[in-house]
């Protein structure tokens, strides 16, 4: 049950105690400030013609302003959707007419980009320009530093609206319905969050990852609310994480494995120098860690690290201490939000300890924006939703992931799906059938392989296969690129045409 007793926003904390600090230049903004600019960019919300309901997009790297930003649209009663700054121009644009956003604001680092796709969205779109060069588009700052510092007269709470990758290559919204509420309302992720890791009034809360990610975002997102302090890095450097750790004396982290592992990769000395004693809640998600790396962390860390399982969608989430992993090494844990089904792939409950789909019961609604069938399909007869992946419960309800959700492919903590990559070699005149999987990458836990089967009459030469590389990353984000491009005869497809990933997977996986 939400209680609404206490208001979850900027103005609600001292005024002069900082709400976040960017790392790299030091830069603070108080919780006063946060909250006037908000107001601002809430007031130049509206001047722009956004109104309740409606969506906007955001572009930018780590920077305040894009914080400010997002508590603007929090209290504009609107969804907003951050955009990754490692896509190509098509899946910005594609993105940014699928969200169906009136407003687009970005950093001026991207105003080339901006340039290019702004033509072909400007029927519907306007756009909007953060930092010192916006030519020739308008400057947001410019805009919100001749609104008013009070709060809009129809504040409402807005909700994020993030995009997750789906099998079939292109990205999909995870809209929750926006309800009317005010601004400040105790949320379900206010809810979640606060009681299980204990964001609050004294969490300093390190952020080593980008913003428009769903999880860093949404942790320090609720941490301000909260009232804590944000400490926000430019990007993850694993002895600037520990230096900032002393220096900010941070109380609370979340991490990918691929950082555990650059972590564990210092040099002794480097690891050992920084006072870490002031840290009470480490948190790592996003993709599986291996158990020597886990053991390895909590050795040096101590039992302070908590790992969780959930998605964007957060249909449903579970979580697991140090001392309940020690105890069932493997596990992600128990439900916390929403009640574990494993169902067969009818979508029909096994019994306990049967392999299969892994299924929430009672979780978070959630729709695929614009995709009634993709939200179907994961939804079985009782209404319960799954995200795809395989997994187990034992008897004590400790949920064990056993397999990835579609092959999806998880680098570095970042969700990779193969289609849209096989679908661009595909595309290649000299490719007659492509497959892409992840194999095992000592420091990313898995990089992309692509497995082709070329056309008559051309062979697996050198110079074709650097083509390949060149044909993908002139389409492709270089995250969804292959790192690694092997020639085969044939690919294992059954008669109707099925691809077997599985067994190309099992030849690299033990």
């Amino acid at each position: 049950m939400q209680n609404t007793t206490q208001a979850y926003h900027p103005r609600a904390h001292p005024a002069d105690k900082t709400a976040l600090i960017m790392a790299a230049t030091g830069e603070t903004v108080t919780f006063g400030q946060l909250e006037a600019r908000a107001n601002q960019g809430a007031h130049l919300l509206r001047a722009r013609g956004v109104k309740p309901g409606d969506h906007i997009a955001i572009l930018m790297e780590n920077r305040r302003e894009m914080l400010e930003l997002c508590f603007a649209a929090d209290r504009a009663g609107i969804y907003y959707t951050t955009i990754s700054t490692h896509l190509t121009e098509d899946e910005i644009s594609y993105i940014l007419g699928d969200c169906d956003a009136i407003l687009l604001v970005t950093s001026d680092r991207f105003v080339p980009v901006l340039s290019r796709i702004a033509p072909v969205h400007a029927a519907l779109c306007s756009f909007l320009v953060v930092g010192s060069t916006a030519a020739p588009f308008e400057s947001w700052a410019a805009g919100a530093r001749l609104q008013p510092e009070h709060p809009i007269p129809d504040e409402a709470q807005g909700l994020d609206m993030l995009y997750s990758s789906g099998t079939t290559g292109r990205p999909k919204g995870i809209k929750w319905p926006l309800e009317p509420a005010p601004t400040g309302t105790r949320t379900m992720l206010v809810d979640l969050l606060t009681s299980l890791f204990g964001y609050g009034p004294d969490t300093i809360y390190l952020c080593p990852a980008p913003l428009y990610h769903a999880a860093p975002l949404r942790h320090v997102m609720v941490t301000i609310k909260s009232g804590g302090t944000a400490v926000i890095m430019d990007r993850f450097d694993a002895e600037t994480s520990l230096r900032l750790i002393e220096q900010h004396r941070i109380t609370h982290s979340q991490w990918v494995p691929t950082m555990f592992v650059r972590l564990l990769k210092l040099p002794d000395a480097v690891r050992h120098r920084f006072d870490l004693s002031s840290m009470q809640v480490v948190v790592h998600a996003a993709a599986p860690c291996p158990v020597d790396v886990k053991r390895a962390m909590l050795e040096w860390w101590g039992d302070i690290i908590h790992e969780y399982y959930a998605g964007t969608e957060n249909n449903g989430f579970t979580t697991i201490t140090s001392a309940q992993w020690r105890a069932q090494p493997g596990s992600v844990g128990p439900a916390k939000l929403g009640i574990l089904h494993i169902c067969d792939a009818q979508g029909n409950e096994l019994p306990q300890g049967a392999e299969g789909e892994v299924y929430f019961e009672s979780g978070q609604h959630f729709t695929y924006h614009k995709d009634i069938p993709k939200t179907a399909d994961c939804t079985n007869a009782e209404g319960w939703t799954t995200l795809g992946d395989i997994g187990r419960l034992d008897e004590e309800g400790y949920l064990y992931l056993t397999d990835r959700k579609s092959f999806m492919i998880i680098s570095g903590g970042v969700n990779i799906y193969p289609q849209e990559t096989e679908d661009v070699l595909l595309c290649h005149p000299a490719v007659l059938d492509a497959a892409v999987i992840g194999i095992p990458h000592p420091d990313f836990g898995e990089a992309v392989h692509a497995v082709v089967q070329l056309v008559e009459g051309r062979t697996g030469e050198a110079a074709l296969l650097d083509q390949l590389m060149i044909h993908c990353k002139a389409r492709l984000s270089a995250l969804k690129c292959p790192r690694s491009i092997e020639v085969r005869r044939t690919l294992p497809r059954s008669a109707t045409g099925k691809l077997y990933k599985r067994k190309l997977r099992d030849e690299y996986w033990p």
